[in-house]
C-alpha cells in the first residue's frame, strides 16, 4: 500500500539546505497545514511511500532563497528572485499536499547498514550509474543518546530495498557540511566555511529519530 510520511527537520536553516544546497533545479515547496500548523515541506519519493520532510512555515512569502558564501549560509523566505541567490518556489495549499494516507505502517523501510569511517561514507555518495548526477545529500539523527550520520541508497531488483548507510558520531554535528578532498588522502571534516579545491556534502539534521530510517528493527535483532 502506498502512504506517506512527515518528518520534522531540525530547523528551517536545515529544510532550506535540503530543497536547495548544491541542486541544479532545487526542489518544490509547499506550504500546508499540519496538525493545526502552517508548515512547509518538500518530498522524498520513495517506491511506495511519499517522504515528506517538514518544518514550521516562520513568515509567509513565494521562495526560498538559499546563499553561500566564504563563511555564512544565509537562509531566507522571499517575495521575489531579483537577488542573486538560489530559489526554491513555494506553492500554497488549500488542502492536503497529496491524497495518500498517512498511517503508522511504512512499506519503506531503510535497512540501516553502518560503514567503517565518515571517508566510506563520503566516497560512497559517488553513483557510477549516475555520475552527472550527484547525490550529496547526508541525515543526522539522534539515536540511543548519539548520532548517526548516513546516506541512502537503494537496489532495483523485483522490489527497491532500501539502505541506510551510517557511521556513528561522538556528538551532534554542528557545522552543516562534509568537506572531503578525498584525491589528495585527506580525512573528511565538519565545516561551515568553504574553500576551493574540496567537495561539499550537505548535512540535513533531522528532529527527532523516525522508524523509517530501521533502528527499531535493528534495536530488536
Amino acid at each position: 500500500m502506498q502512504n506517506q510520511c512527515f518528518i520534522e527537520l531540525s530547523s528551517f536553516n536545515d529544510f532550506a539546505r535540503f530543497v536547495c544546497a548544491f541542486r541544479e533545479y532545487p526542489l518544490r515547496v509547499f506550504s500546508h497545514d499540519l496538525n493545526g500548523t502552517r508548515v512547509l515541506s518538500s518530498n522524498l519519493t520513495l517506491a511506495n511511500t511519499l517522504v515528506l520532510f517538514y518544518t514550521p512555515m516562520a513568515k509567509f512569502g513565494r521562495y526560498i532563497s538559499y546563499q553561500v558564501s566564504l563563511r555564512n549560509e544565509i537562509c531566507d523566505i522571499v517575495e521575489s528572485t531579483k537577488n542573486v541567490s538560489t530559489y526554491a518556489p513555494i506553492i500554497h495549499m488549500e488542502n492536503d499536499v497529496s491524497p495518500l494516507t498517512t498511517d503508522d505502517t511504512t512499506p519503506d523501510v531503510f535497512h540501516p547498514v553502518r560503514v567503517q569511517d565518515l571517508g566510506s561514507l563520503a566516497r560512497l555518495t559517488y553513483n557510477p550509474e549516475f555520475p552527472e548526477e550527484p547525490n550529496l545529500t547526508l541525515y543526522a539523527l539522534p539515536h540511543n543518546n548519539s548520532w548517526i550520520l548516513g546516506y541512502i541508497t537503494s537496489i532495483d531488483m523485483d522490489e527497491v530495498y532500501y539502505q541506510f548507510n551510517y557511521v556513528e558520531l561522538d556528538s551532534e554535528p554542528l557545522k552543516p557540511f562534509v568537506k572531503y578532498q578525498g584525491h589528495l588522502g585527506k580525512d573528511p571534516e565538519f565545516s561551515d566555511s568553504f574553500e576551493h579545491g574540496f567537495s561539499y556534502m550537505p548535512i540535513i539534521k533531522i528532529k527527532s529519530e523516525h522508524k523509517i530510517f530501521g533502528f527499531e528493527n535493528k534495536d530488536s535483532d
